[in-house]
């Protein structure tokens, strides 16, 4: 009995190791914020250099027409989902509108329950408040901001798993650091790692080692209509561009190094078009709209040993598709509860017949005007058909030659808007307090009421000033999902020579009051850093002063910030109000 044992043990140990299970690849899906089609060398842009993102398309795939949304939130939405971003609630990229409803079902989930470890280091974008948190939507590991911009890149303030923490250099490489270091603890299981870079979205800084060679440079390939074009824009992209070029180099590097790139799943894509008018290939449109230039973006993938070197994939495809392209390809189970809109696209990366892949449509939505796309055509928010085979640049519309064409996709695109648009009205969901020990809610989350204002117009790195009489005011809509006493705190700044004034906050018929008392003055920053000027507020390093402990009561209100009595010139300004459970 022990000789016939040891003789089926050997015979295993004897199996040549390509007939054994191969383990699950890893994942690494790199995002990029408001990189144009055109803003890679690989497409042809020799204003830059971007040999190791263009390395991609070398080793692996790289797919020529893929489509995402005109703008950040709803993509991100619709890569976590595989579902267009109006079925999420996901229909804006502020105050709550950028939120991922609840019930949606992510892609880190489906990988964490397959026993991989998940990570996400970069802009969310997707909602910020527990249960919207990415910790709470399949991440184990988060370090970044959960904003749609921000507004200082050295040395910002983030947040690592929910507690506000001071990033280190210029904050891609930072991201780029973190993303590394969680491939390095997780090298011996499978893992997810989520890496949403913030650039080249605005504030437009870098590093001045890469822009000292764009500083004074001429661009030679310029936007269709050069009149259009910021060349200071333009120049501090391009720098911007080549440092994530630099960064994506260490994370395959660091794949080469741990002897995992052959068991890594690398994936590279932006997240709309340009955020400037530059060249993009001669394409009409750029961010926020839905023509191609604004929802066409880059797509790189590599497996090595998988996916065929060198692949150009010519088929239509987009961000819906990577929920169950990459299931698929990990042989994970997706999980989701709810119908997909995307497709699994492995078979076109193992070599299946690119001419016998259906046709299909592809819809992209921006306050409300919607767009489709076919292999061969695009029909516009106004009802022009172009064919965009023979004229990629949509300079002529064929919809009274093609009219055939022309009134099935224009027919499809009712039946969408009809689906979608009630999907997307007001967003009328209070933000969620009491899901986590500590609930942050931002001045971008809140209401200014009276002389407040924000500090700039865009409201995600805002923050609130003008806060001078006793009837001005700042509201929260939330809602409490644990009741009890809470300690609440106010992010808040005030020189010198206007302490002196009691501040309220109230919710549900209780209150917490106190008086400020200890000067914070810090100066803004960020200007001195910007490449371009910009429209975002600049930020300054906001103090935690306690008001006290409050109760909570379970359900949704009104959280009232106000000044009973005014000292000063002002009150304070403020950043953040942060509710404790139980501190």
């Amino acid at each position: 009995m022990r000789r016939r044992h040891f003789l089926e043990f050997a015979s295993l140990l004897a199996v040549p190791l390509a007939a054994q299970p191969r383990r699950r690849p890893n994942i690494v899906v790199m995002l990029s914020d408001d990189q144009g089609w055109g803003d890679l060398s690989v497409h042809g842009n020799t204003n830059l250099s971007t040999p190791n993102i263009d390395s991609l398309s070398r080793d692996g795939a790289l797919f020529d027409r893929f489509f995402v949304c005109a703008v950040c939130a709803p993509t991100r939405a619709e890569f976590l989902t595989g579902r267009y971003h109006p079925r999420g609630g996901v229909r804006g990229v502020s105050t709550g509108a950028e939120r991922l409803d609840l019930a949606e079902h992510t892609i880190a989930e489906s990988f964490r329950s397959a026993g991989y470890s998940t990570g996400a280091f970069g802009k969310w974008h997707n909602g910020s408040q527990h249960p919207y948190h990415p910790n709470a939507r399949g991440f184990d590991e988060y370090y970044g901001f959960t904003s749609g911009h921000w507004g200082q890149y050295f040395d910002p303030e983030l947040e690592h798993n929910g507690k506000l923490v001071r990033g280190k250099g210029y904050i891609i490489d930072d991201l780029t650091d973190r993303a590394i270091s969680f491939v390095e603890q997780n090298r011996s299981k499978p893992f997810f790692c989520y890496l949403p870079l913030n650039s080249p979205h605005s504030p437009m800084q870098v590093p001045e080692r890469f822009w000292t060679k764009f500083a004074n440079y001429d661009p030679k390939l310029r936007s269709t209509n050069p009149k259009q074009e910021e060349i200071g824009m333009t120049r501090a992209a391009l720098a911007m561009c080549e440092n994530i070029d630099w960064n994506v180099g260490r994370v395959l590097s660091k794949l080469d190094q741990l002897r995992l790139a052959q068991d890594t799943i690398v994936i590279y894509f932006s997240d709309n078009g340009p955020n400037s008018w530059r060249w993009n290939g001669g394409m009409k449109g750029r961010k926020g709209t839905v023509d191609e230039g604004g929802v066409r973006v880059p797509f790189l993938i590599r497996w090595p040993g998988q996916i065929r070197a060198g692949s150009r994939v010519d088929r239509i495809a987009g961000a819906i598709d990577l929920m169950p392209t990459l299931t698929s390809l990990a042989g994970v189970p997706s999980r989701a509860p709810k119908p997909l809109d995307g497709r699994d696209l492995s078979p076109l990366l193992r070599g299946g017949n690119a001419s016998a892949w259906p046709d299909r449509m592809i819809f992209s939505m921006q306050n409300k005007r919607v767009s489709v796309r076919t292999q061969q055509y695009r029909l516009d928010p106004e009802g022009k058909l172009f064919d965009m085979v023979a004229d990629p640049g949509q300079t002529s519309d064929v919809a009274t030659a093609r009219p055939e064409a022309a009134a099935k996709l224009s027919a499809a695109v009712e039946k969408w808007r009809a689906e979608m648009l009630p999907m997307v009205g007001d967003d009328k969901r209070p933000f969620t307090v009491g899901y986590s020990k500590t609930t942050l809610l931002p001045a971008r989350d809140g209401v200014p009421h009276g002389k407040v204002e924000r500090s700039a117009r865009p409201p995600n790195s805002s923050y609130f000033t003008n806060w001078t009489a006793p009837g001005d005011s700042m509201t929260w809509h939330i809602e409490v999902g644990t009741p009890g006493e809470y300690t609440a705190d106010v992010y808040y700044a005030c020189p010198k020579a206007d302490t002196g004034s009691t501040i309220e906050l109230s919710f549900g018929g209780e209150s917490v009051k106190t008086e400020v008392t200890e000067a914070h003055d810090p100066p803004a920053i960020g200007k001195e850093f910007d490449k371009v000027e910009r429209g975002e507020s600049y930020v300054k390093d906001f103090k935690p002063m306690r008001l006290g402990k409050i109760r909570l009561k379970k359900g949704a209100g009104t959280l009232t910030l106000r000044a009973p009595e005014v000292k000063g010139r002002q009150v304070a300004e403020v950043r953040y109000i942060a509710l404790t459970r139980g501190a």
